[in-house]
């Protein structure tokens, strides 16, 4: 019994220390997971995001160039139409994974292109198109902002609407582009 007494202290300073290693280990195994998760999650919301501002745009760019009248307007309202499909179901995506502030200025783009869109179909007057291109810039803006604030992107502003406002009010095209292509987008 003796012996025993002798070595308790070496014995409790093993058990000690493997309970520390293994409450550590399952700490550090939980850190990890939860960071892979969250890089899982975020890259899948960039896609998200990403996908959603491509065909937004998409179906801006169609809408504004068939109002421009220089297109087969025809041809133009069937790839809008298609467009729209594909807005439909990334829309979906970014309902599902995007968070609010971002899906809020996800939805304002959404609907100003769609005010745009209207205007091309023939549904609406084109008196005040430059402002509803304006709205639509200005709403990409907001939701670039947004969508980068979700996913924690720095760097700065990367806001457009005020420049491509400022070349509407030019009225010219940019250099190498044919007239039917300068509207801002």
């Amino acid at each position: 019994m003796g012996s025993l007494l002798v070595q308790l202290p070496a014995l409790l300073g093993v058990l000690v220390g493997t309970v520390g290693t293994i409450v550590a280990t399952s700490l550090a195994d939980r850190s990890r997971w939860r960071r892979r998760q969250t890089v899982r999650w975020d890259e899948r919301r960039l896609d998200a995001y990403a996908e959603f501002a491509r065909v937004l745009k998409e179906a801006h760019t169609i809408a504004s160039r068939t109002i421009g009248g220089y297109l087969d307007r025809e041809q133009e309202l069937a790839a809008l139409a298609e467009a729209d499909l594909r807005h439909t179901i990334a829309w979906e995506n970014v309902l599902l994974l995007g968070d609010g502030p971002t899906v809020a200025a996800a939805r304002a783009w959404r609907d100003a292109v769609w005010e745009v869109e209207r205007l091309a179909r023939g549904a609406a007057t084109g008196d005040d198109l430059p402002d509803l291109l304006h709205r639509a810039n200005e709403a990409r803006d907001a939701f670039y902002r947004a969508a980068r604030d979700s996913l924690g992107v720095g760097g700065g502003s990367v806001a457009q609407a005020t420049l491509l406002m400022s070349r509407l009010h030019k009225g010219t095209a940019p250099a190498g582009r044919p007239p039917d292509e300068h509207l801002p987008t």
